[in-house]
């Protein structure tokens, strides 16, 4: 176990350092293996994960869900979605801050990507805020905030990823994801009616919409409905596997971008490319996380934890808490993704010797990898943030996090105590089909 400890010393080393995550975590485990074993069976290794993370049949459900949420984003329906939800909520004090969190819920159902959201979000939601007067901090902490949910509401890139590594079922995790995601919204549009209440010089009123393009607006996004009710439906009841949906669900956004004539071979192939280097980059960090865990595996830091946790005679919720803890501190240094990999072979086994349910496990840990993308010093999100309002200091946009970030605590802990939240759906479902 020490060597193990040594080896993930030398990881965050060399990852402050500015070598890329995968990268470190490939040469760190492959060192480290050779080192425990030798160069010929390290090399052996190396060239057997990298075989079956290429060949890995599961991962083809990844790319697809990318290139749909690419098409997504070029068809345009993030502007009827962020329009629709304007015209319902715009008129109320903080309502285009409103607006833009059912927005992003919107978007996150049929894209997948947390970055992804918060890129399109920001494109179309800050102009809006900036002409009514809304301050930077509440604009730019609702749409980082906002931006966390693509990687929670299915499809989800990071529950898919759960799910392969974890062996469970990417239906039920997706089905587990609704109910916490649909908490997520209210939690958040709650913040804002709460901050706006006594700051309402942060989110001015918007123009009153009449009922009629009220609902002229809802009809636009019937394209994001039908997306979504199309995947998850025909995942839940079995009429297609998840690989199947990813494909399914690319091309009826490339129909959309088709129909409202947004697609053009350069858009095409922009898509291609977009999806392309997203794989390639979740890939390498993948293999990286594979190669490091077959060192650390080997070193024994698994089962020394397991013994570690024995000794201390803590009770399995108290040694969770601790998990979730070390999740939240780790998550300020590592990108999302990229602790998913890290840490689910060596944290899963812990969880599942303890009795918790993994699918129930997954949807915490993907809340808790979300609370990371916007907190210091990392926090992705918000240097996505920051580049589309350069001119924002970034301490007024963490300002405009800080209460989300307490509405994500408050959701973690609903669904840490009531499992049920996110294990609800997915009994039901599975139940009776």
């Amino acid at each position: 176990m020490t060597v193990s400890l040594i080896g993930f010393a030398i990881l965050f080393v060399i990852a402050f350092l500015g070598f890329p995550l995968g990268f470190a975590m490939f040469v760190v485990g492959g060192v480290g293996f050779a080192l425990l074993r030798g160069t010929g069976p390290a090399m052996e290794m190396v060239v057997q994960q990298t075989m079956d993370v290429a060949l890995n049949t599961n991962f083809a459900v990844l790319p697809m869900f990318l290139l749909m949420g690419a098409f997504v984003f070029r068809a345009a329906l993030s502007d009827d979605l962020y329009e629709a939800a304007d015209a319902w909520l715009g008129h109320h004090r903080g309502g285009l801050a409103m607006a833009t969190i059912a927005a992003s819920g919107g978007f996150a159902a049929v894209s997948g990507s947390s970055l992804a959201t918060v890129a399109t979000m920001a494109k179309v939601a800050i102009p809006s805020m900036r002409k009514y007067n809304y301050s930077d901090s509440l604009a730019a902490g609702t749409i980082a905030a906002g931006g966390t949910l693509g990687i929670l509401i299915p499809p989800s890139a990071a529950l898919i990823i759960y799910g392969i590594l974890t062996e469970e079922g990417i239906a039920e995790l997706f089905a587990a994801g609704i109910i916490p995601g649909i908490i997520s919204v209210v939690l958040y549009i709650i913040v804002i009616r709460i901050v706006t209440h006594y700051r309402p010089e942060m989110g001015p009123r918007g123009e009153r919409t009449g009922w009629a393009e009220r609902f002229k607006k809802l009809y636009r996004v019937w394209g994001i409905v039908l997306l979504f009710l199309m995947i998850l439906g025909g995942i839940s009841f079995g009429v297609f596997t998840p690989n199947e949906a990813g494909g399914i669900g690319t091309i009826g956004a490339l129909l959309f971008a088709l129909m409202r004539r947004r697609m053009t071979w350069t858009v095409l192939f922009e898509s291609l490319v977009e999806a392309a280097q997203t794989t390639a980059m979740v890939f390498m960090i993948a293999i990286g996380a594979l190669v490091l865990n077959n060192f650390v595996a080997l070193a024994g830091i698994s089962s020394g934890v397991i013994n570690w946790i024995d000794s201390l005679n803590f009770t399995p919720f108290t040694v969770l808490l601790i998990i979730l803890a070390f999740y939240i501190v780790l998550g300020t240094v590592i990108e999302g993704l990229a602790m998913i990999f890290l840490t689910v072979p060596i944290f899963v086994p812990v969880i599942e010797a303890l009795g918790f349910d993994l699918v129930w496990f997954g949807i915490v840990l993907v809340m808790v990898v979300e609370i990371s993308l916007i907190t210091p010093p990392i926090g992705l999100n918000v240097f996505i943030m920051k580049s589309m309002m350069p001119d924002v200091p970034l301490n007024v946009i963490f300002k405009g996090i800080a209460p989300f970030f307490c509405a994500d605590i408050i959701r973690l802990a609903l669904v840490v105590f009531f499992p049920i939240l996110a294990l609800w759906l997915p009994q039901t479902v599975y139940q009776h089909f």
